[in-house]
């Protein structure tokens, strides 16, 4: 340990040098993503006790230390993935507010003019030309919501590629933190109180980029490493061991994709992340959507066809459907672990004004069905009742009984838009007359069909263009408050990033300031070294 006047001024350079090496450091990185201002900690030198006092041996450093606050890290963490999660969730809604409320692309236009054509048929029922035009605004009808409908499947694409975009970009961040883990405790000296503080610069900058994909928490560990969880405390990260992230297609729907982690579903257990507002607009926004348009499309064709079979064309024959579905039969989706079974499902006309936009699961356990409404988890068909069986609009009907426990998807209107067709193509076979009238002139069952544009048809009492309205107003709402909330959310993370940017960034005129500070203490301290010279060189002079 040095001691006397020449030891303690020899401390104080060695120490004011590292002071001025920090400070220039500072300086250096003052532009480097995420870099944390140090400082250089002194503490003074322990004391020799000679002739009844103790005599200071000057100054050590004791540390070089980064401004870091927990707190404020976390807040960056969190504002980044609320961030993030906005941000996504407001991008996709506003494209299918734009596609839904655009008249151009939307569905009102067409059922309109759809109407007025029949209105057309009814004023004068035995015209060619407004016959045409009601089989041409038919047919384009239908292209519109066949339009609607893939144009809802490419925005799911884009989901998905969005999932996936997200899914990788989270693997790879954690390998890297894993990485960094791994390379923080290896280089952790004094007992966990000296880091490299280089590397945990790195690894909060990457932390708060994967916080932009899925919301996180962490707990550090005494050697420097830090353990990283996701949803309900699932592990993501333990050490410098992680879990992988993957894409898996649901039973029911090979365009729904679910986030897997370890094979297990965690796909509703983000919290916020952009993963989280992709997961959540498909949830909130597009399945809805979809399933609302295909209602309208599924209740506008199965009502209209219903009144025109009960009418006569310009031939004297009955009228057939105008519409039809294919397949005609509701899509069922039975589970990969199903031991065999079957059920047919199909529209139940009588009860049409029943059908809702949901998706159904149904259940089969000890010989009872059970029918659960997913849109609001209720049960709406208990074990005592068996199939065949009406309910919310639909027929079902089993097919082959389940030798054991089974389930089944049913997906009454999700695909309805993209189904429906016009297969009239001939003017004289509109039934514009009615079945106990001559079919010349009579236009008795057009004044039925154009009546169904003002209809109570679909549930709660709401007519086509209602319940479309309906849902374009859903969809703006979501939209409004999604760009709301992004507004808001940005706001939150320039303050969070303002904050740690006070707190933990470089201030060159601060700098500035030390270096001067330390310079004259450098200074002092080697004027000291420069008197203690001329002293023992004294004393040697006076020893000879």
């Amino acid at each position: 340990m040095p001691s006397g006047i020449l030891g303690t001024a020899l401390t104080g350079l060695m120490a004011f040098q590292r002071s001025m090496q920090t400070s220039s450091n500072n300086i250096a990185n003052v532009n480097t993503d995420g870099y944390s201002r140090q400082s250089t900690n002194l503490e003074t030198a322990p004391t020799t006790f000679s002739n009844g006092n103790y005599i200071g041996n000057g100054v050590n450093v004791s540390n070089v230390t980064r401004s870091y606050d927990q707190f404020i890290s976390n807040n960056v963490r969190t504002s980044a993935s609320t961030l993030g999660d906005a941000d996504r969730f407001q991008t996709m809604t506003a494209q299918v507010n734009n596609l839904m409320a655009n008249p151009k692309t939307g569905m009102a236009n067409a059922m309109k003019s759809f109407f007025t054509s029949v209105n057309a048929v009814a004023r004068d029922p035995t015209s060619p030309a407004v016959r045409q035009a009601m089989i041409t605004e038919s047919s384009t009808l239908t292209t519109q919501f066949n339009s609607v409908s893939t144009q809802l499947e490419t925005l799911r694409g884009q989901n998905n590629a969005y999932m996936q975009t997200n899914v990788d970009s989270i693997n790879s961040l954690t390998q890297n933190i894993a990485d960094l883990n791994n390379k923080i405790s290896a280089a952790t000296r004094g007992g966990g109180t000296q880091f490299p503080h280089e590397l945990l610069d790195q690894r909060d900058q990457l932390l708060a980029k994967l916080s932009e994909n899925i919301d996180i928490s962490t707990l550090a560990r005494p050697d420097g490493s830090v353990d990283v969880f996701i949803g309900q405390g699932q592990a993501l990260i333990s050490g410098d061991s992680r879990s992988q992230l993957s894409l898996g297609s649901s039973t029911t729907d090979p365009m729904q994709k679910n986030v897997l982690m370890n094979s297990y579903d965690v796909s509703g257990q983000f919290a916020s992340g952009s993963l989280a507002g992709t997961v959540k607009f498909r949830d909130q926004v597009l399945d809805p959507a979809q399933q609302q348009l295909g209602l309208v499309a599924a209740g506008l064709g199965i009502s209209f066809n219903e009144v025109h079979k009960q009418g006569v064309d310009l031939n004297g024959v009955a009228g057939k459907e105008m519409f039809t579905f294919q397949p005609s039969e509701i899509p069922v989706y039975a589970n990969n672990s199903n031991p065999g079974g079957g059920v047919k499902v199909t529209f139940d006309r009588a009860t049409l004004n029943q059908l809702r936009a949901s998706d159904y699961r149904l259940d089969y356990n000890a010989g009872a069905y059970s029918l659960t409404r997913l849109t609001d988890n209720s049960k709406v068909m208990f074990p005592t009742g068996g199939l065949p069986t009406t309910v919310d609009g639909m027929t079902i009907t089993e097919l082959a009984e389940p030798s054991g426990a089974a389930s089944f998807m049913i997906r009454p209107t999700y695909q309805a838009a993209k189904n429906i067709t016009a297969t009239i193509t001939d003017p004289k076979e509109i039934a514009a007359s009615a079945s106990t009238a001559p079919a010349e002139g009579n236009n008795a069952n057009a004044l039925v069909l154009a009546n169904l544009e003002t209809q109570s048809t679909l549930i709660d009492g709401k007519t086509f263009s209602q319940s479309y309205q309906q849902m374009v107003a859903r969809v703006g709402t979501s939209a409004n408050a999604a760009s709301v909330s992004l507004s808001a959310q940005k706001a939150l993370n320039s303050q969070a990033m303002e904050a740690r940017a006070n707190f933990a960034g470089v201030n060159l005129d601060e700098e500035a300031a030390n270096l001067i500070k330390f310079q004259n203490a450098y200074q002092a301290s080697s004027q000291v070294v420069a008197i203690s010279r001329t002293l023992f060189d004294s004393l040697l002079g006076a020893i000879r």
